[in-house]
């Protein structure tokens, strides 16, 4: 489920105990509507919007801090996606064809994760029975250093190849989102539910408490929305750009 769908269930869920409260409050005995039963209902369910403004606080804390250590690990890994072709230029001629083998390895990574942007020709996988990750750490391996200097550059280079396995993480499917367990999606929204449900069951309704409703609910569904967006760095309105990527690749070609 995407987070518009998500923002859309969290809205209709509080709208929907707005009626239920409405209806409620037409079928029960005046006595129950009394000014203790009213306290009493008052004070069960400020208890349970303290919870529940508690649990989307630590969530959206929690998603935030997460949407920033992954946009950290990002750009960190490109930075060094760029120093290890420093480092293979540096090493010297030996090292060209590793160079263009790594670019092929950061720009099929890049048009898989965004396929509609430009990060020029089209990579296709190359046939070889080895991981192209592990294919390049082999020939790294391969390369025979004349001096230290060279010996001290295929080493930095070596280490430099597990940064292009984190960006690869990073960015596949399967790593570059955290959904939100659905059994606390179901719990904030029936506690959303029944506390809007309060709300009404004491009022008339008129345009004011319509609008002051409409826009708690509003207010639930963006928290819920922000939550989900936060925990998918790179998808969604609030994904992390591709410019960096386009920069990486471009120093790339340098």
């Amino acid at each position: 489920m995407n987070s518009l769908a998500i923002f859309t269930l969290a809205f209709l869920c509080p709208v929907a105990g707005v009626f239920v409260g409405m209806a409620f409050r037409r079928q029960l005995p005046q006595h129950h509507l009394s000014r203790d039963s009213t306290d009493v209902i008052k004070l069960a369910t400020g208890l349970m919007a303290t919870l529940v403004a508690l649990v989307l606080g630590l969530l959206v804390s929690s998603a935030n801090s997460f949407h920033g250590t992954v946009e950290t690990e990002y750009k960190q890994a490109l930075a060094d996606i760029v120093q290890l072709d420093r480092y293979l230029e540096a090493y010297g001629p030996e090292a060209r064809e590793l160079r263009t083998l790594a670019r092929h390895i950061v720009a099929q990574t890049f048009q898989r994760r965004w396929p509609d942007e430009d990060f020029g020709p089209k990579e296709t996988a190359r046939t070889t029975n080895r991981e192209p990750l592990i294919d390049l750490e082999r020939r790294i391996l391969g390369l025979t250093p004349t001096d230290a200097v060279q010996k001290w550059f295929q080493s930095q280079a070596l280490q430099l190849t597990q940064r292009l396995m984190a960006v690869r993480q990073l960015l596949s499917s399967a790593e570059s989102g955290r959904p939100l367990p659905p059994l606390v999606l179901v719990v904030v929204l029936v506690c959303s539910s029944a506390i809007f449900a309060s709300f009404s069951l004491f009022v008339q309704p008129n345009p004011t408490v319509v609008v002051a409703l409409g826009v708690s609910a509003l207010a639930v569904a963006g928290a819920v929305f922000l939550i989900v967006e936060l925990n998918s760095p790179f998808g969604g309105l609030l994904q992390l750009p591709s410019a960096p990527a386009h920069a990486v690749l471009g120093a790339l070609t340098q």
